[in-house]
């Protein structure tokens, strides 16, 4: 009965979207607790809240631009989560920015309701109605998929821990047959210890024997004292106990001593590692967490890249992005696989992807939709290759993660197989407090 008034009204809706996104901007942008969106330039804060406006403005109207309309609304939240995840959001802060962008359509029905006070009462109430239907499911959908990620997450750090456990029990079991043999090695030696006193009689390895002993000691230790490291790092991390310490860098320069600090292990397995980039790169930001970012990401490539070797670059962002500069690290290694950092290392990739479109999208005026089965993050084809990764990958990939979502940074990957893996970390250039001294 009422479907030319609810069309007006969803063309109305249409017309007044960037209004309607900059006011949600302007409430993001002020409210203190949601300090990530506030770091995001407008096509990545944006990210897909056309799309559920677009819903709104279709339902409204009666039609559905899409073949499966509840699908592409759902794909659409979920796709929200899923980019709120990367670009460092907490969950708090991803319900909170759909509250407030409850609250700007909520505004903006009301004032059309006082600019047509002649229109009846079911138009407005069925238009509140479907919003709140809508706004409910988005919440819930992207909160869910955001859930989804911290448990995929959390479940490679325990896939870690128990591949540490397992080195354990591996080492304990060597150690046994080390000391048997050295035992047996003793026993040949019967007839000389027998000439000796009682109390000088100790066991001894031979030379070899304790050789090779040391180096299993050594190699296995200084394996679980970098994932202990990882873990405490994480932990720190998790309980909000690490804070960023915001001062004056020179983010060239910090990379450039980086690569040349880690030269040594790239020359030990016969690869390069080169830094390519501006000179001088003056920003604001943590000096010492940017370095444990781009530290991680360079020992990790080393370690999987068999030829050829790691480029480091940094330099600004693309237009659009004015507010803030990127560092880069690419390999030439094996590319991701099945393994313990498998759907984390996905759940960025798609991502990844997801947010160029959204870019390339906003530029010519377009809004993306995102069909449901697109969001999932486990899209890629199987990769039968056998797994070779090490204990701490998946903690490693975490950490990296946590430290970007401390200090207002997107991480972004594209990988692929035999050819290479890219890291492409976006941060803030000033983060409006002041430096430390």
């Amino acid at each position: 009965m009422h479907a030319i008034e609810h069309a007006a009204l969803g063309a109305h809706l249409k017309r007044r979207r960037g209004a309607i996104l900059q006011a949600w901007r302007t409430a993001v942008t002020v409210d203190p607790s949601l300090t990530s969106g506030a770091a995001l330039p407008r096509d990545q804060l944006h990210d897909h809240i056309p799309a559920l406006l677009a819903n709104f403005e279709q339902a409204l109207s009666g039609g559905a631009p899409h073949s499966d309309s509840a699908g592409v609304q759902q794909g659409d939240a979920t796709a929200h989560g899923l980019h709120r995840w990367q670009q460092g959001f907490d969950l708090s802060e991803v319900t909170r920015e759909l509250g407030r962008l409850n609250e700007c359509v909520v505004v903006e029905l009301e004032g059309y309701a006082a600019e047509y006070p002649e229109l009846a009462p079911e138009v407005m109430a069925d238009a509140r109605r479907i919003w709140a239907k809508q706004c409910g499911e988005a919440i819930s959908a992207s909160v869910s998929q955001y859930f989804q990620l911290q448990q995929i997450e959390a479940g490679t750090h325990i896939r870690d821990l128990e591949h540490a456990l397992q080195s354990l029990k591996e080492l304990e079991q060597e150690r046994a047959r080390l000391w048997q043999q050295a035992a047996h090695d003793l026993r040949g030696s019967l007839g000389v210890v027998a000439t000796a006193t009682a109390g000088l009689a100790l066991p001894q390895a031979s030379d070899l024997m304790r050789s090779s002993f040391l180096r299993l000691l050594d190699r296995n230790v200084n394996s679980l004292n970098q994932l202990l490291n990882d873990v405490t790092s994480l932990a720190r991390l998790q309980g909000g106990l690490e804070q960023r310490r915001v001062v004056a860098i020179d983010a060239a320069e910090l990379l450039c001593a980086l690569c040349e600090d880690l030269q040594p292990h790239a020359h030990q397995r016969g690869l390069y590692l080169r830094f390519e980039g501006l000179f001088t790169l003056r920003v604001e930001g943590d000096a010492i967490k940017t370095r444990r970012i781009a530290q991680n990401l360079i020992l990790n490539a080393i370690k999987y890249t068999r030829s050829g070797g790691v480029t480091v670059s940094c330099g600004d962002c693309m237009v659009g992005d004015r507010e803030r500069w990127f560092m880069q690290i690419q390999d030439t290694g094996p590319g991701f696989h099945a393994g313990p950092g498998s759907q984390l290392v996905g759940a960025i990739e798609e991502a990844t992807d997801q947010a160029r479109q959204v870019a390339a999208d906003h530029a010519t005026g377009a809004v993306t939709h995102v069909n449901v089965d697109l969001a999932e993050t486990a899209s890629a084809p199987e990769d039968l290759r056998p797994v070779r990764q090490q204990a701490g990958e998946g903690l490693g990939l975490s950490i990296v993660k946590r430290l970007c979502d401390l200090l207002d940074a997107t991480i972004e990957m594209q990988s692929e197989i035999d050819v290479g893996t890219t890291f492409r970390i976006l941060l803030p250039r000033s983060y409006g407090e002041a430096p430390a001294q």
